[in-house]
């Protein structure tokens, strides 16, 4: 004998509660005609077996089908009472007990039965509960199914989720194992895949509407457009109804196995807010023989036959004449999709929002260029875009961070791609460079074509009284050190960045020193005009350039070190903007490079000095005045280029330096040169013996 527990009948509502918070009272009524047809199945299975000796010989199989109301209780209740082999109503023999039981179509109705039945070691088999609960063998170690669990379920639910890239969802579960378990068991799964549930909402049957109406009013405030139902047939359709009645329209439902192929939200009342509705369910297949045997049911070959009367009912009355019996039995609901073809946005009709498939996404997917923010207190689904940081990028939508660029790149203004930063140096080319390179070859000509006239009237009081020799040597150097800003133009090499600097260096020391010489011979010179004095002959061209030839060479000296411990170098520099780079000579040492500064000061120092004392000689050309002057300028360009120097950024850098050798050589080729060129060439009639010595008073 074989026990059979189907929830043949539905709990329908059919008196309201006198208070809100009263349940509802419900009564067993109204034949599922699904549930009904797995029991046919049932019985055909069972006469197929008998009629087949091969399969059981010398075993006939009975069979004894009760109703469980879709509820635990009565579910137990039935299978005690298959059990024990006895039933109070309408017995008239003493059927033997069961040797196996099928039950039951819900997991919370398996549950119970497995817990009762199974120490007994009484065979239980379910056709519909997808617990995985159910799966525990130490609990229920004689509970089998011909349904996989729903742990499989829920990953492929899950995989279906990915696969549309919904990843803002909410969920419907049944108030019981069946729809707890399912929905734990598909929320812990989609959390790998980085999908939200939003909400999870739970009804049963048997809530009272007010329960019913806050899970729609849930649905209704929510942000989503996909919702996965996981709850049986019959603890949904309340809610359906409900957002049926209130139009609730443009959500994508996901279906569990429980109802998707159900016959009661297959209507045309119920499509238009569920059309569309995606699941999955067992691969079906013909079984032979059926359809005639269902076909053929009818209450007068067996007048006793279970539920055969209520079937018979339904199929005449008014109320669902328009329920077609195929549609009923084979598998043309409006739910089923059992076809070959694999799901594809061709074969769904998807609930459409204006027009287009829905987007389940609390937030919009960030484009290139932002980075998600995520908002304080929600979901991690839920999310602002923001602009990326200067000097970083998002080149993919939906990105979490914002990539660096790398030192030499920077971000464009989409934030989407790393770009190369501006390589900065001053170049012949510009403006600027132009400028320096003009004023350096005026300079380098000036001192030259004055180097010419010199020599040309070397022979005249006013050159002679200068000290031709050392006037030579100083103009001699200032052409170089008009040449030096040449240096400093174009893309620094380590030649060019080791040439720059100790070329400046050598150079501005042998025009000081010259300088210095002829500072010497002007107050010797005075010294030597008065009685007594031994300095005339102390002081001739050989100590002059013994003078000039030693403190140069204390430069050229430093310089030597400097190049040969630490030299300059070519480097980029960051630090004065994001978006570019800037090529400079890094100096190295820059206590070498302050050494040769510090140098050049000096001498310009004792310079000014020497030339301070002898400022008041009585010579109409007085050398000493000029000299005097020329060292002013040069220590107050100086002076001011070093705190220039240090702030001045990039490019800029180099332009100071530049400005600073060109001002202090042009300030003492001027100071210097000026008077004397002015003399030569437009006062021809001062230059004599005579006016150069004046009214010096001896």
């Amino acid at each position: 004998m074989i026990g059979g527990i189907f929830p043949v009948f539905n709990k329908e509502i059919h008196t309201s509660p006198s208070f809100k918070r009263e349940p509802q009272k419900v009564n067993c009524a109204g034949l599922d005609l699904r549930v009904f047809r797995w029991t046919q199945v049932m019985i055909f299975a069972i006469e197929e077996i008998n009629k087949d000796s091969a399969l059981l010989p010398n075993v006939t199989l009975g069979y004894r089908i009760l109703d469980s109301c879709a509820s635990p209780t009565n579910t137990l209740r039935a299978a005690l009472t298959l059990a024990g082999g006895s039933e109070e109503a309408d017995r008239v023999t003493c059927p033997p007990a069961i040797s196996a039981l099928i039950a039951e179509s819900g997991s919370t109705q398996s549950l119970a039965v497995a817990g009762t039945l199974g120490p007994f070691q009484m065979p239980i088999v379910s056709y519909f509960s997808t617990c995985a609960c159910l799966s525990n063998r130490d609990k229920y170690p004689s509970f089998f199914r011909t349904i996989p669990s729903d742990y499989f379920q829920a990953k492929a639910l899950a995989a279906l989720i990915r696969h549309f890239g919904w990843q803002w969802i909410g969920a419907i579960q049944s108030d019981n194992d069946y729809g707890r378990n399912g929905i734990l068991a598909f929320t812990e799964e989609v959390k790998r895949f980085g999908v939200c549930v939003a909400f999870v909402g739970t009804i049963l049957r048997t809530d009272s509407l007010d329960k019913i109406l806050s899970v729609v009013e849930m649905i209704k405030e929510s942000t989503v457009k996909v919702i996965l139902a996981f709850v049986p047939e019959g603890d949904l359709y309340p809610l359906m109804r409900e957002v049926v009645k209130q139009n609730i329209t443009g959500i994508q439902w996901i279906a569990s196995e429980a109802w998707i192929t159900a016959a009661r939200p297959s209507t045309p009342e119920m499509y238009r807010a569920f059309g569309g509705s995606l699941g999955f369910v067992v691969q079906k297949m013909e079984i032979p023989n059926l359809k005639p045997f269902l076909t053929a049911i009818n209450p007068y070959a067996d007048p006793n036959a279970a539920f055969v009367k209520d079937f018979w009912e339904i199929m005449v009355t008014d109320q669902l004449q328009k329920v077609n019996f195929r549609n009923q039995f084979g598998d043309d609901v409006f739910f089923d999709e059992n076809g070959d073809p694999p799901a594809s946005y061709d074969l769904i009709n998807w609930q459409l929002i204006n027009g287009q498939v829905p987007t389940a996404l609390c937030s919009d997917i960030c484009p290139v260029g932002t980075r998600k923010a995520q908002i304080k207190g929600k979901p991690t689904c839920c999310f602002d875009c923001i602009p990326c940081a200067d000097g970083t990028i998002a080149n993919t939508t939906g990105a979490s961070d914002c990539t660096p660029c790398p030192q030499e790149y920077w971000s464009n203004e989409r934030k989407n791609e790393c770009v190369p930063k501006t390589i900065e140096f001053l170049t012949y080319h510009e403006p600027l460079g132009i400028a320096i390179t003009v004023v350096s070859l005026l300079g380098a000509l000036l001192s030259l074509a004055t180097t010419v006239l010199f020599i040309h009237y070397r022979e005249t009081p006013i050159i002679k009284a200068s000290n031709t020799e050392l006037s030579c040597f100083l103009l001699f150097s200032l052409f170089l050190c008009f040449l030096c800003p040449l240096t400093f133009i174009g893309r620094p090499t380590v030649l060019t960045c080791m040439l720059r600097h100790t070329a400046f260096g050598v150079t501005f020391a042998f025009c000081n020193s010259c300088v210095l010489g002829k500072t010497i011979v002007v107050v010797t010179a005075f010294k030597a005009s008065v009685p007594g004095s031994k300095l005339a002959g102390k002081f001739g061209p050989a100590q002059q350039r013994i003078i000039v030839c030693s403190c140069t060479l204390i430069q050229i000296l430093i310089c030597v070190l400097w190049l040969k411990l630490n030299p300059p170098f070519p480097d980029m520099v960051f630090r004065y903007s994001n978006k570019k780079i800037v090529l400079e000579c890094n100096p190295g040492s820059e206590a070498a490079f302050y050494s040769v500064l510090g140098y050049i000061g000096i001498l310009a120092i004792i310079c000014l000095a020497l030339a301070f004392l002898a400022r008041k000689l009585p010579d109409n050309f007085n050398e000493a005045k000029f000299i005097t002057f020329s060292m002013l300028i040069f220590c107050a360009v100086w002076i001011t280029f070093i705190p220039a120097y240090i702030s001045s950024p990039g490019k800029f850098t180099v332009a100071v330096e530049t400005f600073a050798i060109l001002s202090s050589a042009f300030g003492l080729f001027v100071s210097i040169f000026a008077p004397k060129c002015y003399i030569i060439l437009w006062k021809p009639e001062k230059n004599t013996k005579k006016h150069v010595m004046g009214n010096r008073k001896l």
